[in-house]
């Protein structure tokens, strides 16, 4: 709203700058009035901001050197996020400044508009690609369309989707323009270089021009000369260059005038600026980008979020709970939100369920949808929302918003379009923490190879290697504390939600033989894509059939899911352990194109998201809406004497080689989709039990408790452990169960050797017919 007013007031005092003669003053120059429909406002001040990489020296620049007329600021925050009292006394401020300004309070205005004012949506593909053309170009995969900030190329130069404009011609007269469609007061321009593993190519200095028709141009002016931008001095650092007067207009050009002296004109961009209201418009209407849901949508730094977790928890103090696993290298600490109506209590037959976001520090967005998330449970809890209501009694819910806090608090100090690519991904200490936990898919695969029986193979429970739990190993310490938070609590199912992209992957990530890209299914391979297929279908832009895609994969071939081999391979990830160490199933959410949307556009990404975090949580409680949503089975394993739960019963289902456990209570899940199975239960010292478990399609769980009876061995010692006499009768059992071990043994030995005897009859036979 404050932007709107700002655009507004932009346009009501533009007729101060209009002089007798009909001309435009801009700065002290005069410009024919007919020769541009570009309204300009006088603001005296030029700013760049940049994050320069000192990594290799400065190329020389190619083309006469021109003097940029601008100033530089490193890491400058491009949001503007206040607090309520810092507005507050802002506008106070701004309402005396009015006063003292009289007329001239329009200039005021528009500064606050400039810092203020979001980027179009190149990035976020806001954008259409018909809304960006350009001069020149040197084929399909480096036209116009792929001058998106932050636009990733595919692996091979010379495809459709390489990574970023670039000219056909290496001239001054190279241009990339792009249509807001309406008009709009243009604040800034954020520049980046093309993207590619063969080619370095940026620009280094460029014009601006603007432009009501396509057709007449006015080069922004920096006073009495054009402004010269200060572009990039490599290729993957943004730079913000603001406009020295935050110009109105509908048509922005980007005229590069240098480049790097080995490469050529390729760049990708962001245009930052508000909309003006204008009753001439073709397209009046504006897209929402609001939510209906009151929720504190803006980027939370470390200290912010702790703020909203501590305000959910005073608003719904009876199902909310904070608690930590741990501390990051730099010591911010790993907060959790629980959400149950027992918070802090595991409660036998309810599962537990899991939202990690955060995991690569600049992806920004899942943190805040965890973040919304916790306030909106708490409310619609409040309201009686059944739907919210019957999710929290039924499923114990732990919300991680932030894993690696350190790298997300280096990408929140450059902004959300100054981060680039990868600034604040990995941890402090440049560990990529989706690298970093143990692999066990190749010691279980190791393992099968070199195993006869591979029924003897561990399918589950793979115990962390030796050398992963030295001081030394390089394992951060936020993955120590996810995993030790994994030990401890049974989760039922997770997601882990990421950033950069449209889709949902399902384990295993990591494929055979380190081969680059294969489809690497687990034994539950049709659950997890159904998972996947759950958050995919329901998440409002995956599920658009005419979206445009992120990079250069089409995922809407694959119905926006895929195996994690099948796109990369990904040894140490997360994924992988939860399910080969732990008896939990996870997927990654890969939430939107850009990793770190602008806080104008958390709204609209929320609503994008809401529906498919609610419903993939159902997916842990096995109760959904929908009574099509696959099932599972659950229950609790007993002993048969005591009736108390049997802990680390193994739970092993027929014709699916993978097996899982049963929790401290004896209480277990097991996600399986509907059909009729053959469910084999044991536990050390007990006899086996097995009995058919079907599960339908009734919006409800099948229960398949188990009643387990101890061997006599078993029992014997722990009466010898307690110092008792062993009764008449148990010695019996243990003699006659033994005499029949002893038979079984001597009838399978007696086979043995009666088959090992025919075969050497046979061959003794063969041997004579030959001769």
């Amino acid at each position: 709203m404050e932007r709107r007013l700002c655009a507004l007031a932009a346009l009501m005092f533009l007729g101060v700058f209009l002089g007798e003669a009909g001309t435009l003053i801009i700065d002290g120059t005069t410009e024919n009035k007919s020769s541009s429909k570009v309204t300009t406002t006088a603001v005296n001040w030029t700013e760049t901001v940049t994050v320069e990489d000192h990594s290799r020296g400065p190329p020389s620049p190619t083309g006469a050197q021109t003097k940029l007329f601008t100033t530089t600021v490193t890491g400058k925050q491009l949001d503007t996020e206040n607090s309520s009292k810092e507005e507050e006394t802002e506008a106070k401020k701004t309402k005396n400044e009015k006063k003292k300004l009289g007329n001239n309070h329009h200039i005021k205005l528009l500064n606050l508009c400039q810092v203020d004012c979001p980027p179009l949506g190149l990035e976020s593909l806001w954008v259409d690609d018909s809304q960006i053309t350009a001069s020149s170009y040197q084929r399909i995969g480096l036209g116009p369309h792929r001058g998106r900030l932050n636009i990733q190329s595919g692996i091979n130069d010379g495809d459709l989707y390489d990574g970023a404009w670039c000219a056909k011609y290496k001239d001054q007269q190279q241009w990339l323009e792009v249509d807001a469609m309406h008009l709009t007061l243009f604040t800034g321009v954020i520049l980046q270089g093309r993207n590619s593993i063969w080619s370095w190519d940026w620009v280094q200095s460029y014009k601006v021009q603007l432009s009501n028709d396509s057709v007449n141009w006015a080069t922004c002016m920096n006073g009495t000369e054009e402004a010269i931008f200060e572009g990039n001095q490599n290729t993957e650092t943004p730079v913000l260059g603001l406009l020295p007067s935050p110009t109105i207009a509908r048509f922005i050009r980007i005229n590069p005038l240098t480049w790097y002296t080995n490469g050529t004109i390729c760049l990708r961009a962001e245009i930052l600026g508000c909309r003006v209201d204008d009753p001439t418009d073709m397209y009046p209407v504006e897209r929402d980008l609001g939510s209906k849901d009151p929720l504190d949508f803006r980027h939370h730094n470390y200290k912010e979020m702790r703020k909203l977790m501590k305000s959910v928890t005073e608003e719904c103090p009876d199902i909310t709970r904070i608690y930590t696993i741990g501390k990051s290298y730099m010591g911010l600490k790993l907060y959790v939100m629980e959400i149950s109506d027992n918070p802090g209590k595991h409660e036998l037959g309810e599962p537990e369920f899991r939202y990690v976001a955060g995991m690569h520090g600049n992806e920004a967005l899942g943190r805040e949808l965890v973040l919304n998330l916790m306030q909106y449970l708490c409310r619609e809890y409040k309201k009686g929302n059944q739907r919210i209501v019957r999710l929290v009694t039924e499923t114990r819910i732990h919300l991680l918003p932030s894993m690696n806090p350190d790298g997300y608090e280096v990408a929140y100090e450059k902004g959300s379009e100054l981060a680039g690519w990868a600034e604040g991904r990995y941890s402090f200490e440049g560990i990529d923490l989706n690298h970093n936990f143990p692999d066990l898919n190749n010691i279980m695969w190791d393992t099968e190879e070199n195993e006869a029986d591979k029924s003897k193979v561990s399918n589950h429970y793979i115990p962390i290697p030796e050398y992963y739990t030295q001081e030394d190993a390089m394992v951060a310490p936020e993955t120590r504390a996810v995993i030790s938070w994994m030990q401890e609590i049974p989760f039922v199912l997770s997601a882990n939600l990421h950033g950069g992209e449209l889709v949902v992957t399902y384990p295993y990530d990591c494929t055979r033989d380190w081969a680059p890209q294969e489809n690497t299914p687990t034994a539950d391979d049709a659950f997890f894509r159904w998972l996947a297929t759950v958050y995919a279908s329901t998440h409002l832009v995956m599920a658009n059939p005419d979206r445009r895609i992120c990079h250069y994969e089409d995922f809407q071939a694959h119905n926006n899911i895929i195996n994690g081999g099948a796109w990369h391979t990904v040894p140490g990830s997360m994924n992988d352990f939860s399910y080969l160490h732990t008896n939990c199933f996870e997927v990654t959410v890969e939430l939107s194109c850009d990793k770190f949307p602008h806080a104008n556009e958390l709204p609209i990404e929320w609503e994008n998201n809401k529906e498919s975090l609610l419903v993939y949580m159902e997916q842990a409680s096995l109760h959904v809406q929908h009574p099509s949503v696959h099932r599972g089975i659950k229950g609790v394993v007993r002993d048969k004497e005591t009736k108390q739960g049997i802990a680390d019963a193994v739970i092993k289902v027929e014709d699916h080689n993978h097996d899982i456990r049963s929790a401290p209570g004896g209480d277990y899940w097991r996600l399986l989709n509907p059909g009729e199975y053959k469910v084999v239960v044991w536990a050390e010292g007990y006899f086996p039990s097995m009995r058919r478990c079907r599960v339908g399609m009734e919006p409800h769980p099948t229960i398949c408790d188990f009643t387990l009876t101890k061997t006599p061995i078993q029992r014997i010692k722990e009466i010898r452990a307690k110092g008792e006499k062993v009764p008449r009768d148990l010695q019996l059992r243990l003699r006659a169960l033994r005499l029949r071990k002893l038979r079984a043994s001597t009838k399978a030995i007696n086979r043995r050797r009666a088959s090992q005897q025919l075969q050497k009859r046979i061959a003794r036979s063969s041997g004579a017919w030959r001769a």
